[in-house]
């Protein structure tokens, strides 16, 4: 008889850094910390400390799971980037999960992140996702809103089992809108083939 499968899902899309560890259909740990800023020095501590845990190792992990965005620009990159990473290290599959879909496994209505400046990212049914102010998303009916990281990456453990055996694509970023930084107005290095 196979042994249950065991996620790593783990979500940096906002100010926070979250990990759980599902192990068939049992959250086995879960860790949030708030945090502005330092998710990418504290990414890999807080994975290992989750296994650590729940007395599992890297070679335990059946698939990754990833929250894809949207949210914070660099904090998608940082757990995306890491997700892909430890895939091809581990030689697992890693699996994208929009924040979308991990909002819609919490609640009946339109799944809805909130933004910076009073706005929120709306999944659209039908259309691309969208950034608009809280108050136009009100009005095209009842938001899901969660401010829950810890029931955020539990949802992206869940659904991450539900499509790891599905050979889904390596995860990417989902972003609505473009980064905040401008490009460098200084000539780009030349870059040599090697």
């Amino acid at each position: 008889m196979p042994s249950d499968p065991i996620i790593l899902a783990f979500d940096t899309s906002a100010a926070h850094c979250a990990a759980a560890l599902l192990r068939g259909d049992s959250i086995i740990v879960s860790r949030v910390e708030p945090m502005s800023r330092g998710q990418a020095e504290r990414l890999m501590p807080l994975l290992e400390e989750v296994l650590t845990e729940a007395d599992c190792t890297w070679r335990d992990l059946t698939a990754i799971g990833v929250g894809s965005g949207p949210g914070n620009f660099t904090g998608i990159r940082i757990s995306v980037s890491a997700a892909r990473g430890l895939a091809l290290g581990l030689g697992i599959p890693a699996v994208g999960v929009s924040g979308f879909d991990a909002v819609a496994e919490i609640g009946e209505g339109l799944p809805a992140i909130r933004a910076p400046r009073e706005q929120v990212y709306v999944a659209l049914p039908d259309q691309d996702p969208a950034l608009m102010a809280i108050e136009q998303a009100e009005s095209l009916g009842p938001l899901i809103l969660n401010d829950d990281p810890d029931l955020q990456v539990r949802a992206i453990a869940r659904l991450a089992a539900q499509r790891w055996s599905s050979g889904t694509e390596a995860p990417a970023p989902l972003y609505v809108r473009p980064a905040d930084a401008a490009p460098s107005k200084d000539t780009p290095p030349v870059l040599l083939d090697g």
